[in-house]
């Protein structure tokens, strides 16, 4: 039991099925394990109005905070599934980290330099609220089946699908997936199960996390900073990281070594007298009053499976790839996952698109692990030594970044989650002209601010969940006549493609085409950041990526790209 949060208890009705013996049960789409990647991967499916069965074994959310940072892109996924807002409200917004040697600065970065984007670098939220944020999301969508203390015994794939056995309170029933997306974690049962294997390192230390509940004003309300120490005073030989969280919670993470014992670590008067040191060596100022909410131990390793689609299985998040904490980078990682995932899915189970789509899930995403895994890897080595002469080298860069510049760029305690560009994928149509910007086909849309129907809002709300082609122009009347029938044959694709039409000044709209919508680029920042000229279009796949780019668009350049993008060629 927390001090700050009452773990819900959610129903769990009696299976029909079991009413049903004899009965041939089937789902078109299963999704196992209710942590946030599951939860993600089932909303969104539920919100592409695919009928989908989440099964859960437990009723209950996530015990501690577990997974605490979401990224900007990770943000913006949630704002497309439709609980960002609450996530953001929640959660406690930071930008910037410092990190120190000793006790002296040595490093500082800031996670969004440039301006106009709506959401920050980070919000920390514990993962137990963001699970109840998105429980709550998923029992609102009606073709959405939650069943929780369902648990999956054993799955035996088949071409066709998956047959999976599943355990109630009330009995077990068999259960015909057509298709299975497994995120049932780090410790995967049914990975287990299958016999898959996993590829990587284990790293030998130890590290304590200690959830502490205080009131103080170190930070101002609703804002943090990210606070590393390499050997600190008041935890010499180790390091030491300070995030604030929700509820006036503080997360400390202490390094322990690998010999340490992760039972008595966890013991209070073994966790008080650090927090305490830290608070007053640290922070130099009197400790406040304080109360231990939650501690543990862990350790962490860096590794992926080879191929992430096992025919009509699909796994996601850390049944897939595990890094270690330093970065962000797992629960980011695995929401990027579903988001990657779940519209190619979608495709092909209307028909848009042939099953071979979802290999480029395993291509696509098996470039963001590994670039998690070496970011990872370097941070883990850089924070703990593997050996004297590369503590010394650590050390020594540590103590130069304090007066030099050059040696700041060295110091690593975790190169934070950023969104992968996919700059190589299949799915890209290369471009044919110049464009002088660092967003290629491949990459995410960033952010900017727009105009809609006289309402200030921002660009990726009016974008997501389909195809979209983003076309601009100087005015709203600024079409064409070949431009008018682009975009009237853009509707009768398969799958169809929305049209936004940008502008840079607001004038009277014309008669533009059915279904297009008109957004002003109110500081230009769109066009800026796309390099967009007048005439030029960007083909947006569902998840957001550029898929194309035109300076001068036309319907059989789009329709090529579309059908490369849904894997057709």
């Amino acid at each position: 039991m927390l001090r700050t949060y009452t773990y819900p208890r959610y129903p769990a009705p009696r299976a029909p099925e079991l009413d049903a013996p004899h009965q041939r049960h089937h789902a078109r789409v299963v999704v196992v394990g209710a942590g946030p990647v599951g939860l993600c991967a089932a909303i969104d499916l539920a919100v592409q109005g695919v009928e989908v069965t989440l099964l859960d074994e437990d009723d209950t959310v996530s015990i501690g905070s577990r997974g605490l940072c979401y990224a900007k892109r990770t943000l913006e996924v949630l704002d497309r599934l439709g609980v960002g807002d609450p996530v953001v409200a929640k959660g406690v917004t930071w930008n910037v980290g410092r990190t120190f040697h000793g006790d002296a600065e040595v490093f500082r970065f800031d996670l969004q330099p440039e301006p106009d984007h709506e959401r920050p670098g980070m919000v920390n939220l514990q993962q137990y609220w963001l699970e109840q944020v998105l429980v709550e999301r998923a029992l609102q969508l009606p073709n959405l089946r939650l069943r929780f203390r369902h648990q999956v015994t054993q799955v035996e794939p088949q071409t066709t699908g998956a047959v999976l056995q599943v355990a109630t309170p009330e009995g077990a029933f068999t259960l015909h997936a057509d298709w299975l997306i497994v995120a049932d974690g780090a410790r995967s049962p049914i990975r287990r199960q299958l016999g898959l294997e996993m590829e990587g390192q284990v790293f030998r230390d130890r590290f304590l996390i200690a959830d502490v509940v205080m009131k103080t004003d170190l930070f101002p309300p609703g804002q943090a900073e990210r606070w590393f120490w390499f050997d600190p005073p008041f935890h010499p030989g180790q390091s030491v990281l300070l995030h604030k969280e929700a509820d006036d919670v503080w997360r400390i993470d202490f390094q322990l070594g690998w010999d340490a014992d992760p039972e008595a670590e966890k013991q209070p008067e073994r966790v008080l007298p650090r927090v305490r040191a830290m608070l007053e060596q640290g922070l130099g100022r009197e400790a406040p009053a304080f109360d231990l909410e939650w501690a543990s131990v862990y350790t962490f390793q860096c590794r992926r499976m080879a191929s992430f689609r096992h025919g009509r299985l699909l796994f996601v998040g850390d049944a897939a790839h595990q890094v270690s904490p330093f970065g962000a980078r797992g629960a980011n990682s695995g929401i990027q996952d579903a988001d990657n995932l779940v519209w190619k899915l979608e495709a092909v189970l209307e028909g848009h698109a042939p099953e071979r789509l979802l290999d480029s899930y395993t291509q696509e995403r098996g470039v963001a692990a590994d670039e998690n895994i070496v970011n990872s890897t370097r941070a883990t080595d850089f924070i703990t030594p593997k050996s004297g002469a590369s503590r010394a080298l650590r050390d020594a860069v540590l103590t130069l970044a304090r007066e030099h510049a050059f040696a700041r760029t060295l110091v690593n305690s975790g190169r934070l989650s950023v969104p992968t560009h996919l700059v190589d994928s299949p799915l890209n149509t290369p471009d044919s002209e110049a464009w002088d910007c660092a967003v290629a086909p491949g990459s995410p849309l960033p952010d900017a601010p727009v105009r809609h129907e006289g309402r200030d809002g921002w660009l990726l709300r009016h974008t997501g969940g389909d195809f979209v082609l983003m076309m601009f122009e100087p005015v709203p009347a600024g079409l064409g006549a070949a431009q008018h029938r682009l975009i009237e044959a853009l509707g009768a694709l398969t799958p169809p493609v929305r049209t936004l039409l940008v502008c840079e000044r607001d004038g009277p709209p014309g008669a533009l085409p059915a279904g297009t919508t008109l957004l002003l680029d109110v500081r230009r920042r769109v066009a800026q950041r796309l390099d967009a000229s007048p005439g030029s279009a960007v083909l947006l796949r569902p998840d957001q990526h550029l898929a194309a780019r035109w300076r001068v668009p036309t319907l059989n350049a789009v329709q090529a790209a579309l059908a490369r993008a849904c894997g057709h060629s």
